[in-house]
């Protein structure tokens, strides 16, 4: 079905915009899916934190030329559509890959690669991405690697405080048994 002129640049202008919210995209091959499962693969990665859409990859070249991407020419062959990372890049790749992996869906689609900024990233890279803990994951990590310290040395307060105190009693105590 052939898009007029005027579709064409606004497809081109939503790719632009979408390009400009994240960090990068998974590309995905899934020609042998349903309506229904493109719709399970689009809920899957909206949960993730990305976006799914079926790319015309023409105007997704023009796209990323004009956003100043590099073009992962040897991804966009045939019918294909990206997975946009917006912030979770790994959480979407991860969430296409667990879909995919399905096994009635394992022979209808396959991730081809990603790019990442100027990275092109293979299908093994993808996977290696997709087992990269999530941005929220990282921040508790590195939340508990500045508060772990913070903790002993409160510990260690406490006990030497506790410490005095035990003194000053015991002393408060001999002095009560002298007196009496």
């Amino acid at each position: 079905m052939a898009i007029n002129r005027e579709r064409k640049e606004r497809l081109v202008a939503q790719y632009i915009e979408m390009l400009g919210k994240t960090g990068g995209f998974v590309v995905v091959q899934s020609q042998g899916l349903n309506v229904q499962e493109v719709e399970g693969l689009r809920a899957v990665v909206r949960g993730a934190g990305g976006k799914y859409i079926v790319t015309k990859n023409t105007l997704l070249t023009i796209a990323l030329k004009q956003a100043g991407w590099q073009v992962p020419e040897n991804l966009l062959n045939g019918p294909v559509a990206i997975a946009l990372g917006m912030d979770n890049l790994p959480g979407v790749a991860k969430a296409v890959l667990e879909y995919g992996a399905d096994a009635t869906r394992t022979e209808k689609m396959k991730v081809t690669g990603a790019q990442m900024g100027e990275s092109t990233l293979s299908a093994a890279q993808v996977d290696a991405l997709s087992k990269l803990p999530s941005l929220d994951e990282l921040r508790a990590q590195i939340i508990g690697l500045v508060v772990s310290p913070a903790e002993g040395l409160v510990s260690v307060l406490q006990q030497a405080t506790a410490g005095v105190i035990n003194v000053i009693q015991a002393l408060e105590d001999q002095s009560k048994e002298g007196a009496a």
